[in-house]
């Protein structure tokens, strides 16, 4: 585990570079509508493939009715971007408010693990060919306070152990809360090992101080933060480098960016869903719930 100046080194040279990034690409890029509507809104997101010229991502809805919870996104070039809705589960009860999405590190590309809003996570395989997805196991987040309105959720493989991370979202002077843990998918349950308090500098007033985060391979926390006014907006949001997670000898740590400082702003959308997408064709794409306004996905720095 790194001591604070190497912590500070560290994250300074990843924000150092995603703005560089940014800076030579993302003004040149543009939103890509997904749906309209209520329904339609984006409240998390997943890698499915990656190829030179096309990108599909599995992502999730929030919905609370007879509604979609899940579909699969492609964008390709500078074509129309493709959405298909998946079948939930025959045997499973169709989730409410389902709020995040993290592929399953080590396993092919199609486990997944979703969470809704409540602290109930749902395991599952994707079946591409029939547009169906099969719940392998349902199971809750270890200790979940009274109250909670959880957002966010991510895995990483670090280290050789398979990495959790969670999070309140939090709301306006009440800040979010960061949770982080081992899974074991043996047994189907996360052993949490620490919590921190989070708030972002923006967006303010009605706002979600983690709307979604990722990790990555080297612990590296990506999280989003959203204003949230109505149904029918003005909405704010910005991505943050939040912190960094490994381990000092057996234990998971969390190690918090004291500066907190925005990769990327828009005064127009409400991001709920963000994922890291390596290569060189890559970059951090984000989609959004937009309400009334629909969805839309946007690649910072990618080539799409």
């Amino acid at each position: 585990m790194p001591n604070k100046p190497q912590f500070l080194i560290i994250l300074n040279i990843v924000v150092l570079g995603v703005l560089l990034l940014i800076s030579q690409q993302v003004w040149a890029q543009d939103w890509h509508p997904v749906r309209g509507g209520i329904a339609s809104g984006i409240s998390g997101m997943a890698l499915l493939e990656q190829q030179s010229n096309s990108l599909d991502l599995l992502i999730a809805h929030d919905n609370k009715k007879n509604e979609a919870r899940l579909a699969i996104i492609s964008i390709k070039g500078k074509n129309q971007l493709e959405y298909l809705p998946l079948n939930w589960s025959i045997n499973i009860k169709l989730p409410i408010d389902l709020e995040a999405i993290s592929s399953v590190p080590g396993q092919t590309n199609s486990t997944f693990i979703a969470l809704s809003s409540s602290g109930k996570a749902y395991y599952f395989r994707l079946d591409r060919a029939n547009k169906t997805i099969s719940v392998l196991k349902e199971f809750n987040l270890p200790g979940i306070p009274q109250g909670s309105n959880f957002e966010a959720f991510g895995l990483q493989d670090i280290d050789g152990k398979l990495v959790a991370i969670w999070a309140q979202r939090g709301e306006g002077e009440q800040p979010a809360i960061i949770y982080w843990g081992v899974l074991d998918l043996t047994r189907y349950q996360i052993t949490p090992t620490g919590f921190a308090n989070l708030k972002v500098p923006f967006p303010s007033g009605n706002v979600r101080h983690i709307s979604d985060l990722k990790v990555d391979p080297v612990g590296i926390v990506y999280i989003t933060a959203a204003n949230d006014p109505g149904d029918d907006g003005p909405f704010q949001s910005a991505v943050y480098i939040a912190g960094y997670l490994g381990f000092r000898g057996n234990k998971i740590a969390w190690r918090q960016n004291p500066h907190l400082v925005p990769i990327y702003r828009t005064d127009y959308h409400k991001i709920e869903g963000i994922e890291l997408i390596p290569g060189a064709e890559g970059g951090v794409i984000v989609g959004t719930d937009d309400e009334n306004l629909g969805s839309y996905v946007y690649i910072m720095g990618g080539s799409k």
